[in-house]
């Protein structure tokens, strides 16, 4: 299941760590907000509540103090004393953005490369960072590069607004760097905040959006380096993008004057299951022990939670177990829905045999429920297949396959 050609050498996940605001959203609190705002339809009243219900989703973490309660001097986002959602400007919500990410990234970055063993700040040669929720420059990638005291010299990128599925070309471009340059050790940061787009109306696709969504930051260091002996790796084996046949207006993020808009269609959970096994099937050939035709040699799933009926349909369409399913549900259940950074909270329980159980964590501790004690403690597991998977705009589909083992 691993590389020996030293031309083509084995690139590995070497750790993967998580961080969240502060303020944590009780699903039924923010359903109750939602459902109580002036000027809705009893039809839209009935709507938000079924939605929020449906969501599968019990808490949330977002940037918005307002929303948690806390009391400002000037409000931005939500009135408490009228209890009145507000409606910011797109140049409002950004400044927030940019104020609000900073610290989030660099929190998740610093933790991916203290539980990457055998590397260290000094090793980093290359920055990538994801988001697609907000704009600056100089932007996220020299934010990391300055705060976290990288090599001045170390090569940036940015992969912005390319929605759900955005972690998997940033993965794709730290394959290419460290299989040109084998001693490369690539820094990978998807953060996003998406909360601040959420906005009161009685449009499906707006209340959905507003259902499901969550902040967060998730880092991944990437090398192949060769790793001390037993630690935890997700080799990575192969990366597959597709396109649907239809589903291009189904799934959209636009940039409007309050807010980036989202539409994301009913439609999606139903074209993704007449059409994923297709769509996934390049990434199925790169499993010569199946013949291209069994899924279930994939031991375990990461399938990106754009909401609980995308869940539901992909199961089934694939036939995958509750288990194969339970860390992205338990994802879904903690966090919602966070974007590009959504599959590599998923990754990141995989990583650490986690069964989606428990939560990562809370606040910012989040993604430090596991140090490399706990696993030194643990018999090596046996290694096993992972399968990736995300959807955005498009609809474009994103998947990859993993090797999970530990370092010989």
């Amino acid at each position: 299941m691993s590389h020996s050609d030293p031309r083509n050498p084995a690139v590995s996940v070497r750790s993967i760590a998580t961080a969240v605001p502060p303020t944590c959203l009780a699903q039924d609190d923010v359903r109750d907000l939602f459902a109580g705002q002036e000027g809705l339809s009893p039809l839209a009243r009935r709507l938000v509540r079924s939605v929020f219900n449906a969501s599968s989703i019990e808490h949330r973490y977002t940037a918005v103090r307002d929303l948690g309660g806390a009391v400002a001097e000037e409000a931005e986002f939500y009135d408490a004393a009228s209890g009145r959602i507000l409606t910011p400007s797109t140049g409002g919500r950004n400044a927030v953005y940019t104020r609000e990410i900073q610290p989030l990234l660099v929190d998740a970055a610093a933790r991916a490369i203290d539980e990457a063993p055998g590397l260290g700040p000094a090793d980093i040669t290359h920055v990538i960072t994801v988001s697609c929720t907000g704009f600056f420059a100089p932007g996220p990638d020299y934010v990391l590069v300055r705060d976290l005291g990288l090599d001045r010299s170390a090569r940036r990128l940015h992969v912005g607004f390319m929605g759900c599925y955005g972690a998997f070309p940033a993965l794709r471009a730290a394959v290419s760097t460290c299989r040109a340059e084998p001693e490369a050790t690539v820094l990978i940061v998807c953060a996003e905040l998406c909360t601040l787009h959420l906005r009161s109306s009685g449009d499906s696709d707006t209340i959905v959006a507003s259902s499901v969504f969550g902040d967060g930051a998730a880092a991944a260091v990437v090398s192949a380096r060769p790793a001390p002996e037993g630690t935890p790796l997700l080799e990575i084996e192969a990366l597959e993008t597709m396109l649907t046949d239809d589903g291009e207006a189904e799934m959209a993020w636009t940039i409007g004057d309050l807010g980036f808009e989202m539409v994301l269609s009913s439609y999606v959970p139903r074209i993704l299951e007449a059409q994923i096994a297709d769509v996934l099937q390049p990434l199925l050939d790169r499993v010569p022990e199946t013949g291209g035709t069994d899924w279930p040699e994939i031991e375990r799933w990461a399938v990106h939670p754009g909401g609980r009926a995308i869940l539901d349909r992909v199961q089934h369409a694939l036939g995958l177990s509750d288990q194969q399913l339970a860390p992205s549900r338990a994802v879904l259940r903690d966090y919602g829905n966070m974007s590009s950074a959504t599959v590599l909270f998923i990754l990141r329980r995989i990583l650490h045999g986690e069964d989606g159980g428990g939560e990562d964590g809370i606040g910012g501790d989040a993604g430090n429920g596991i140090r490399q004690g706990d696993d030194a403690a643990r018999p090596a597991p046996a290694p096993e297949r992972v399968a990736a998977v995300a959807f955005g705009p498009g609809l474009t589909v994103e998947s990859a396959l993993f090797t999970r083992r530990n370092a010989a």
